[in-house]
């Protein structure tokens, strides 16, 4: 069961490189490897990286967004791609959709690349797989 785009597992998201997903919508939270990769890829220190481009929401670190509400290294592309947070890989595939299949709904009132005209269990299917893929090729 991929869920890539065959007759019995149908393509559920396909980016469309929007960066609609690059809004808020509660920051992007970045884990401490995160953190490494993303400050060495820009060529700053640790220390520096968290107090230009990061803000502290309770236990969380997140990246902080530009004017437009958007994260700072938006512009007309991600500039961080190669090194992009956890978070943002994860994308739209969370396990928050696992917890309540709504917010595969919700993300999709906000991001054109997922489709939202699928049956729930077709949904709830392909984001655990995927979600499985990508903790297996974590562990390799």
């Amino acid at each position: 069961m991929s869920c890539e785009g065959t007759a019995q597992d149908p393509e559920i998201f396909r980016c469309r490189m929007c960066g609609d997903c690059c809004r808020g919508y509660g920051g992007t939270a970045l884990a401490k490897e995160d953190i490494d990769a993303i400050s060495r890829y820009i060529g700053v220190d640790r220390r520096r990286f968290l107090q230009e481009y990061c803000i502290v929401s309770g236990p969380r670190i997140l990246l902080t967004q530009s004017s437009d509400g958007r994260c700072i290294f938006w512009d007309k592309l991600c500039t961080i791609h190669p090194v992009k947070p956890s978070m943002c890989k994860a994308w739209p595939y969370l396990p928050a959709v696992l917890t309540d299949p709504s917010n595969w709904k919700a993300m999709g009132s906000v991001c054109p690349g997922i489709r939202t005209d699928l049956p729930e269990d077709v949904v709830l299917r392909c984001v655990r797989t995927k979600i499985k893929k990508r903790r297996l090729s974590k562990a390799s």
